[in-house]
Protein backbone atom coordinates (compact mmCIF):
# COMPACT_ATOMS: atom_id res chain seq x y z
CA UNK A 1 0.00 0.00 0.00
CA UNK A 2 1.10 3.45 -1.18
CA UNK A 3 1.42 5.99 1.42
CA UNK A 4 2.41 9.85 1.46
CA UNK A 5 4.55 11.76 3.86
CA UNK A 6 5.50 15.36 4.66
CA UNK A 7 8.83 16.53 6.30
CA UNK A 8 9.58 20.18 6.49
CA UNK A 9 13.42 20.74 5.31
CA UNK A 10 15.28 23.97 6.19
CA UNK A 11 18.42 25.42 4.06
CA UNK A 12 17.06 24.90 0.48
CA UNK A 13 17.68 28.06 -1.88
CA UNK A 14 17.34 27.01 -4.82
CA UNK A 15 16.55 24.34 -7.87
CA UNK A 16 19.77 22.73 -7.39
CA UNK A 17 19.12 22.37 -3.48
CA UNK A 18 15.32 20.54 -3.69
CA UNK A 19 17.17 18.85 -7.21
CA UNK A 20 19.47 17.15 -4.86
CA UNK A 21 16.73 16.14 -1.63
CA UNK A 22 14.73 14.71 -4.93
CA UNK A 23 17.70 12.51 -5.80
CA UNK A 24 18.32 11.25 -2.73
CA UNK A 25 14.91 10.35 -1.30
CA UNK A 26 14.20 8.69 -4.82
CA UNK A 27 17.32 6.86 -4.18
CA UNK A 28 16.28 5.04 -1.34
CA UNK A 29 14.01 1.52 -1.95
CA UNK A 30 10.27 1.51 -1.53
CA UNK A 31 10.17 5.52 -2.36
CA UNK A 32 8.22 5.56 -5.23
CA UNK A 33 8.14 9.83 -5.78
CA UNK A 34 9.66 12.45 -4.11
CA UNK A 35 8.37 16.40 -4.74
CA UNK A 36 10.56 18.56 -3.08
CA UNK A 37 10.27 22.54 -3.31
CA UNK A 38 13.05 24.83 -2.30
CA UNK A 39 9.83 27.89 -2.17
CA UNK A 40 7.65 26.09 0.34
CA UNK A 41 10.36 24.09 2.17
CA UNK A 42 8.89 20.89 1.90
CA UNK A 43 9.09 17.45 0.21
CA UNK A 44 6.01 15.33 -0.36
CA UNK A 45 6.96 11.61 -0.37
CA UNK A 46 4.95 8.53 -1.70
CA UNK A 47 6.47 5.33 -0.76
CA UNK A 48 6.03 1.70 0.25
CA UNK A 49 6.86 1.02 3.94
CA UNK A 50 9.81 3.02 4.63
CA UNK A 51 10.12 4.52 8.05
CA UNK A 52 10.48 8.30 8.66
CA UNK A 53 13.44 8.26 9.89
CA UNK A 54 14.85 6.63 6.77
CA UNK A 55 13.76 9.41 4.85
CA UNK A 56 14.57 12.17 7.70
CA UNK A 57 18.25 10.47 7.65
CA UNK A 58 18.61 11.04 3.62
CA UNK A 59 17.71 14.15 3.86
CA UNK A 60 20.07 15.35 6.67
CA UNK A 61 22.68 13.47 4.64
CA UNK A 62 22.64 16.02 1.75
CA UNK A 63 23.22 18.87 4.21
CA UNK A 64 19.69 20.17 4.74
CA UNK A 65 17.98 20.33 8.11
CA UNK A 66 14.03 18.64 9.18
CA UNK A 67 13.01 20.66 12.55
CA UNK A 68 15.60 22.66 12.30
CA UNK A 69 18.34 19.04 13.09
CA UNK A 70 20.70 18.47 10.60
CA UNK A 71 23.25 15.43 10.36
CA UNK A 72 25.98 15.03 12.97
CA UNK A 73 28.65 17.50 11.54
CA UNK A 74 31.78 15.39 11.03
CA UNK A 75 35.03 15.72 8.31
CA UNK A 76 35.04 12.35 6.40
CA UNK A 77 32.52 12.58 3.79
CA UNK A 78 34.76 11.81 0.93
CA UNK A 79 31.56 13.23 -1.77
CA UNK A 80 31.25 16.34 0.43
CA UNK A 81 34.74 16.76 0.00
CA UNK A 82 34.93 16.46 -3.91
CA UNK A 83 31.92 18.75 -4.50
CA UNK A 84 33.04 21.34 -2.18
CA UNK A 85 36.69 20.66 -4.29
CA UNK A 86 34.66 21.77 -7.57
CA UNK A 87 33.35 24.96 -5.94
CA UNK A 88 36.33 25.88 -4.48
CA UNK A 89 37.65 25.37 -8.20
CA UNK A 90 35.34 27.18 -9.95
CA UNK A 91 35.79 30.04 -7.41
CA UNK A 92 39.80 29.79 -7.89
CA UNK A 93 39.21 30.70 -11.47
CA UNK A 94 37.08 33.80 -11.51
CA UNK A 95 38.97 35.18 -8.52
CA UNK A 96 42.36 34.40 -11.05
CA UNK A 97 40.97 35.95 -13.94
CA UNK A 98 41.26 39.65 -12.04
CA UNK A 99 43.37 39.43 -9.89
CA UNK A 100 46.14 38.41 -12.45
CA UNK A 101 44.40 40.33 -14.58
CA UNK A 102 45.32 43.11 -12.71
CA UNK A 103 49.18 42.56 -11.44
CA UNK A 104 49.51 41.59 -15.28
CA UNK A 105 48.42 45.30 -16.40
CA UNK A 106 50.51 46.85 -14.28
CA UNK A 107 54.17 44.89 -14.62
CA UNK A 108 52.77 45.29 -18.59
CA UNK A 109 51.70 48.98 -19.31
CA UNK A 110 53.37 51.57 -19.11
CA UNK A 111 51.15 54.06 -18.27
CA UNK A 112 49.96 52.28 -15.36
CA UNK A 113 53.31 51.48 -14.16
CA UNK A 114 53.37 55.32 -14.43
CA UNK A 115 50.86 56.15 -12.23
CA UNK A 116 53.18 55.49 -8.90
CA UNK A 117 50.55 53.37 -7.09
CA UNK A 118 51.98 51.40 -4.65
CA UNK A 119 51.94 47.68 -3.85
CA UNK A 120 49.52 47.62 -1.16
CA UNK A 121 47.36 49.54 -3.38
CA UNK A 122 47.77 47.69 -6.53
CA UNK A 123 47.63 44.36 -4.35
CA UNK A 124 44.27 45.59 -3.52
CA UNK A 125 42.64 46.78 -6.40
CA UNK A 126 43.63 42.84 -8.08
CA UNK A 127 41.95 41.69 -4.81
CA UNK A 128 38.48 43.73 -5.54
CA UNK A 129 38.55 42.89 -9.05
CA UNK A 130 39.44 39.34 -8.06
CA UNK A 131 36.32 38.95 -6.10
CA UNK A 132 34.03 40.51 -8.75
CA UNK A 133 35.26 38.31 -11.40
CA UNK A 134 34.98 35.29 -9.54
CA UNK A 135 31.14 37.03 -8.71
CA UNK A 136 30.35 37.37 -12.34
CA UNK A 137 31.67 34.33 -13.05
CA UNK A 138 29.19 31.97 -10.84
CA UNK A 139 26.31 34.06 -11.81
CA UNK A 140 27.06 33.56 -15.19
CA UNK A 141 27.33 29.34 -14.12
CA UNK A 142 24.10 29.89 -12.24
CA UNK A 143 21.70 31.83 -14.58
CA UNK A 144 20.30 28.97 -16.22
CA UNK A 145 19.84 27.26 -12.39
CA UNK A 146 18.41 30.05 -10.81
CA UNK A 147 16.11 30.96 -13.82
CA UNK A 148 17.21 34.55 -14.08
CA UNK A 149 20.29 36.82 -13.68
CA UNK A 150 18.96 38.86 -10.41
CA UNK A 151 18.45 35.28 -7.93
CA UNK A 152 21.92 33.82 -9.82
CA UNK A 153 23.75 37.39 -8.63
CA UNK A 154 22.44 36.88 -5.01
CA UNK A 155 23.04 33.31 -4.49
CA UNK A 156 26.45 34.00 -6.31
CA UNK A 157 27.21 36.84 -3.65
CA UNK A 158 25.91 35.14 -0.59
CA UNK A 159 27.44 31.30 -0.92
CA UNK A 160 30.95 32.75 -2.11
CA UNK A 161 32.39 35.68 -0.27
CA UNK A 162 34.26 34.67 2.78
CA UNK A 163 35.22 31.77 0.51
CA UNK A 164 36.74 34.49 -1.93
CA UNK A 165 38.01 36.85 0.23
CA UNK A 166 39.79 34.17 1.79
CA UNK A 167 41.18 32.84 -0.96
CA UNK A 168 42.68 36.46 -2.72
CA UNK A 169 44.09 37.59 1.11
CA UNK A 170 45.66 34.13 0.62
CA UNK A 171 47.14 34.48 -2.68
CA UNK A 172 47.94 37.97 -2.42
CA UNK A 173 49.96 37.59 0.61
CA UNK A 174 52.03 34.78 -0.51
CA UNK A 175 52.61 36.37 -3.80
CA UNK A 176 54.21 39.62 -1.40
CA UNK A 177 55.54 37.06 0.88
CA UNK A 178 57.85 35.28 -2.46
CA UNK A 179 58.42 38.24 -4.57
CA UNK A 180 58.45 41.29 -2.42
CA UNK A 181 55.64 42.95 -4.55
CA UNK A 182 52.48 42.23 -6.89
CA UNK A 183 54.40 40.66 -9.45
CA UNK A 184 53.87 37.39 -11.88
CA UNK A 185 56.33 35.02 -13.04
CA UNK A 186 55.89 31.75 -14.24
CA UNK A 187 56.70 29.96 -11.10
CA UNK A 188 55.03 32.03 -8.60
CA UNK A 189 51.80 31.85 -10.05
CA UNK A 190 51.15 28.00 -9.73
CA UNK A 191 52.14 28.21 -5.49
CA UNK A 192 49.53 31.36 -5.29
CA UNK A 193 47.05 28.80 -6.88
CA UNK A 194 48.15 26.04 -4.68
CA UNK A 195 47.40 28.00 -1.69
CA UNK A 196 44.25 30.06 -2.73
CA UNK A 197 42.64 26.53 -3.39
CA UNK A 198 43.81 25.01 -0.22
CA UNK A 199 42.84 28.36 2.37
CA UNK A 200 38.92 28.38 1.74
CA UNK A 201 38.09 24.02 0.94
CA UNK A 202 38.00 23.55 4.29
CA UNK A 203 35.32 25.91 4.89
CA UNK A 204 33.81 25.13 1.48
CA UNK A 205 33.21 22.01 3.32
CA UNK A 206 32.59 22.99 6.54
CA UNK A 207 29.50 25.23 4.82
CA UNK A 208 28.29 22.50 2.44
CA UNK A 209 28.24 19.55 5.02
CA UNK A 210 26.87 21.68 7.58
CA UNK A 211 24.54 23.37 6.26
CA UNK A 212 23.86 22.09 2.65
CA UNK A 213 25.11 25.87 0.91
CA UNK A 214 26.33 25.37 -2.32
CA UNK A 215 24.47 25.72 -5.59
CA UNK A 216 27.18 25.19 -8.05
Amino acid sequence: MTESLSIDIGGMTCDGCSGKVKKALESITGVISAEVSHESGVAIIEHKKVSKEVLISSIKSTGYTVDGKGEDFHWRDGSVWKQSAHNTKWCLIGCSIGDFGTIAAFQSIPYLDALGWSGMSIMMLAMFNGIMTSIALETFILIKQMGGIREAFRVAIGMSLISMIAMESSMNATDILIMGEPTLTWWVIPIMLFVGFITPWPYNYWRLKKYGVSCH
